[in-house]
């Protein structure tokens, strides 16, 4: 577990995303959780483990279940706590690998967490909280599609970006 102790404001470099889908890969077969900046068209995807999906589609859905999932445990520990989660930031791109942050404020001390973004998300749905994409995240991963010899790679990027809302909600549990 990582911690940091640093400013929670929003920074200027932090991009504000929505959820806009949840949906299966075509090519490989593995969910993609699709983040949209809330200002502009611009759409991050990311890769996540069925699990991890399958703990957001629930939330997306706003199903219950008759025992508390993992994510849930975590919002009642926190809650029993008297932490809150305020913000989720997926703040790192690396190996193509994303690393996130979960912002949390617990008797006036606020604390960053290190996260898979999966788990990240899971949590911000959990909260009602913003999901924040810091923009050299952004900017790596654009770069990163477009330097790309895959031709499969532009393909999905172009298709991801033409899908409309009946598309997006693809994915089944």
């Amino acid at each position: 577990m990582k911690l940091h102790a640093e400013s929670e404001a929003v920074a200027p470099t932090e991009v504000e995303m929505q959820i806009r889908g949840l949906m299966m890969d075509p090519v490989t077969n593995m969910p993609i959780v699709v983040l949209k900046d809330v200002a502009s068209d611009l759409i991050l995807p990311i890769w996540v483990g069925v699990f991890e999906a399958n703990a957001i589609a629930l939330e997306l859905e706003k199903s219950t279940t008759p025992r508390p999932m993992t994510h849930d445990l975590l919002k009642n520990l926190a809650h029993g706590l008297n932490a809150r989660v305020n913000k989720v930031v997926v703040s790192e791109l690396r190996d193509d690998t994303f690393f996130a942050l979960i912002w949390m404020e617990q008797g006036g001390e606020v604390i960053a967490l290190d996260a898979r973004p999966s788990d990240a998300i899971a949590l911000a749905l959990r909260w009602d909280c913003p999901i924040y994409v810091h923009r050299d995240v952004l900017n790596h991963a654009r770069q990163s599609a477009d330097s790309s010899p895959s031709v499969s790679t532009d393909e999905l990027r172009q298709w991801l970006e033409n899908l409309n809302d009946d598309d997006m909600g693809r994915y089944k549990m």
